[in-house]
């Protein structure tokens, strides 16, 4: 189960960051912005990097790691994007196979990320899914 944060802003300038080689979307300047903010809750994040899908970086802290990713959906229309990240708890086979150490709707990074995303003025529609 992931949680999924949504929403749109022009904070992030897509034009700035580096090209995606694998697929041309977008995500490095909010995971950015995102890691930056991570250390104060004593998390430890690695430089953000591409998958086919947008970005991704590790991020560890407390006794959990996760794999978290964001991805950007540019409408040359509108000067706001609309952006999606994505927070995955990683456990292993045995903890899967035994129902143990799950992501729940209270996750602390998860719960940080989310603080972080709704207290920027410059975010709007913002939307979240802790089922996913």
């Amino acid at each position: 189960m992931a949680h999924i944060i949504s929403f749109s802003t022009e904070k992030f300038d897509v034009s700035k960051e580096t090209p995606n080689p694998i697929n041309p979307i977008p995500g490095q300047s909010v995971l950015k912005w995102i890691r930056q903010n991570l250390r104060s809750g004593h998390y430890k994040a690695t430089e953000p990097d591409t998958e086919d899908w947008g970005w991704y970086m590790d991020v560890a802290g407390g006794e959990a790691s996760y794999l978290v990713g964001a991805s950007g959906e540019p409408d040359k229309s509108k000067a706001a994007v609309e952006w999606v990240i994505q927070i995955h708890k990683h456990r292993s086979i045995i903890e899967k196979l035994l129902g143990r150490n799950k992501m729940d709707s209270n996750d602390p990074l998860s719960t940080m990320i989310e603080r972080l995303v709704r207290s920027e003025k410059a975010i709007k529609n913002v939307e979240v899914d802790k089922n996913a």
